[in-house]
């Protein structure tokens, strides 16, 4: 299985998602991402998994899930669409 991303350094604040991906540091504020992390408590947000393929985060107190490609904003074209470029 490929990995889609290197997810790291996961952290909190009372008020943001703090995490390195791909190398590069990120902070979102949970206002902006989730209202289930905002209304969390720290228990509850530390308390996460990261998928094996990078792919998202997973908190099973909260049931929340954030892939990172919707937290960076990323879209990737569907496989069909590449083939008719090509």
């Amino acid at each position: 299985m490929s990995k889609y991303h290197e997810v790291a350094n996961i952290s909190f604040t009372n008020t943001d998602l703090h995490l390195t991906v791909d190398g590069t540091n990120y902070s979102f504020p949970f206002s902006e991402v989730s209202a289930r992390l905002l209304a969390a408590s720290q228990m509850e947000r530390e308390r996460y998994e990261i998928s094996p393929s990078g792919y998202g985060i997973h908190w099973p107190l909260i049931d929340e899930d954030l892939s990172i490609d919707g937290l960076l904003n990323i879209q990737h074209k569907p496989s069909f669409a590449k083939q008719r470029a090509a």
